[in-house]
């Protein structure tokens, strides 16, 4: 008889989950970045400056997390904070130069991962994958009443197929 937890669909995604971080820690490296800092690379990149706390929404995480990250990332030049307005404790944060350089280079090293964890799969099973994914996260979106980031919609295209 084997291991039930062996069949676990919740096991092998944490597993998945594991080891995709770590290649993808691995890759950051080359960037002098760590895991958890592209995310705010990359939203920063794409949605332009905004303030921590929203930040931290869009993350899913508590302010103070952000905060730190924020500040490692500032040290590094990557980004700079403001005051938000006329209100002195709001801060809004942007990327620097620096920070939209490096936010443009994290693009190929996620694909570069994206493609690894992929290997062997084709088109139709990729798709079937995303699909399935995005299920489980509503699923359980919807049991623990919290926001999915929209990773319940559906919306794939025929490049999502390649």
């Amino acid at each position: 008889m084997g291991n039930k937890s062996e069949k676990s669909v919740g096991r092998l995604l944490i597993l998945a989950s594991r080891l995709h971080r770590a290649r993808i820690g691995e890759k950051l490296q080359a960037l002098s970045l760590f895991p958890g800092q592209e995310q705010v690379l990359e939203i920063l990149a794409s949605e332009g400056a905004m303030p921590m706390g929203e930040l931290a929404g869009k993350l899913s995480v508590r302010p103070p997390t952000v905060s730190k990250t924020i500040a490692r990332l500032s040290t590094q030049g990557l980004v700079q904070r403001s005051p938000d307005g006329g209100d002195g404790r709001l801060v809004r944060v942007q990327l620097t130069e620096e920070g939209e350089s490096r936010a443009a280079a994290l693009g190929s090293l996620l694909d570069e991962v994206e493609s690894e964890m992929l290997d062997g799969l084709d088109g139709k099973d990729r798709k079937r994958l995303r699909k399935l994914l995005r299920k489980a996260v509503k699923s359980l979106g919807n049991a623990g009443g919290r926001s999915t980031g929209g990773a319940d919609e559906d919306t794939e295209t025929d490049e999502d197929d390649v």
